[in-house]
């Protein structure tokens, strides 16, 4: 199987951050707005999930949501994760089916935290599983400036170059 197999056979769609994505659940309930962290505006649903897919050569570029967001491996080559904290310091998580290797079955990616992937090399593809929660809305979505990710993180300008748009 390759990656073209796993977006017919799943239906994905291409992604505004890169790679393809189907949208698998939503929940049918929802947390109040008045009950949620001042972060969010708005109502949102308890939990929601997606396949991911990402092909060698293409990257899904850094960007931030306001929920944490866990990453499970499903098929394909491991998939690395790239998290810029706050503190500065530019974490990396192999995602993947061999320990082995440094390879995690599942991470967790907090809220608020920059965050971008790819295939690690030299796969070719990567399949993965998202669970958000509260559950993923496009208004809680911010795609990065590469000029302000610099300004705020100068250490780490070949990863940010790299990774953004």
């Amino acid at each position: 199987m390759n990656s073209q197999y796993w977006v017919k056979k799943l239906d994905l769609h291409s992604h505004p951050e890169g790679g393809f994505f189907k949208e698998t659940y939503r929940s049918e309930e929802y947390f109040a707005e008045e009950g949620l962290p001042s972060r969010f505006g708005g109502n949102r649903n308890y939990s929601t999930a997606i396949y991911f897919l990402l092909e060698k050569g293409n990257f899904s570029a850094f960007h931030r949501i306001r929920s944490d967001e866990v990453w499970h491996f499903y098929a394909g080559d491991g998939i690395t994760i790239f998290m810029l904290r706050d503190d500065g310091e530019l974490e990396t998580i192999h995602l993947g089916a061999n320990p082995e290797k440094g390879e995690v079955l599942q991470t967790v990616v907090p809220a608020e935290v920059w965050f971008a992937s790819k295939v690690s090399e030299p796969g070719a593809y990567g399949l993965v599983g998202c669970t958000v929660s509260p559950g993923f809305d496009f208004a809680d979505f911010e795609m990065a400036d590469r000029t302000a990710l610099l300004e705020q993180f100068p250490q780490h300008q070949n990863t940010i170059t790299a990774l953004t748009r």
